[in-house]
């Protein structure tokens, strides 16, 4: 269940930065929150992140048994932990931010979503 949670969760990530490559005004919820609109090198950088997170979303559906397994179980539990304590350290890092949309929008987004990962993985 958490790994659907977290899937879920992160599709919601995935969108928006998506949204925020394509140059929408959302900004300041991701990468410090310092760009209203993401300057074209920051654009770059959100299309290689969303790549990172559709992979990590693969990683935790096929952690909790709802796809089939791209990589052996111990490659998928290790990916799994990897992700978790990623996106530990993104809470930390969206905690610290200046901006106030993303310390106080995405720090609980990416705490629960890294709390949906250590769960599945701990439970593999």
């Amino acid at each position: 269940m958490f790994a659907i949670i977290g899937a879920i969760l992160f599709l919601v990530i995935v969108i928006m930065t998506v949204l925020v490559a394509l140059g929408l005004p959302l900004g300041e919820f991701t990468m410090g929150g310092q760009h209203k609109v993401l300057p074209n090198k920051f654009r770059i950088m959100a299309l290689v992140s969303v790549a990172m997170q559709i992979f990590a979303m693969v990683i935790v559906l096929q952690a909790g048994g709802f796809i089939t397994l791209w990589f052996s179980y111990k490659i998928t539990k290790y990916f799994c932990f990897f992700f978790a304590a990623y996106l530990s350290l993104n809470t930390i890092m969206n905690l610290m931010s200046q901006s106030k949309k993303e310390k106080y929008v995405m720090t609980p987004f990416s705490l629960i979503v890294a709390m949906c990962y250590w769960m599945t993985a701990f439970q593999m």
